[in-house]
């Protein structure tokens, strides 16, 4: 028998770098001020647009990179300075 545990957080974007792109199609990493997320793990983010729109980002999967930092990735990315709510699913 498995159980999910959720983890939730708030945190603001810090930088955003492209991972890859094939057509039409790209996928992002994302760093956060904080994180519940651990290498391996995924969730969502959510955030608010300026126009008040509400956004949902799926997080595919959360890597380290040679300086220890965590990156988010997704496919839609946000701009820095973005306020998220974060959301984990282990």
């Amino acid at each position: 028998m498995s159980s999910e545990t959720e983890v939730e957080f708030l945190a603001v974007v810090t930088d955003i770098r492209m991972e890859s792109q094939e057509g039409a199609s790209s996928r992002w990493q994302m760093t956060l001020s904080r994180t519940g997320f651990a290498a391996g793990d995924v969730g969502v983010l959510h955030a608010v647009s300026r126009s008040g729109t509400k956004i949902v980002v799926p997080v595919l999967e959360v890597i380290v990179d040679e300086a220890g930092d965590l990156w988010h990735v997704v496919e839609k990315p946000l701009a820095a300075g973005t306020d998220v709510a974060g959301r984990v699913t282990r």
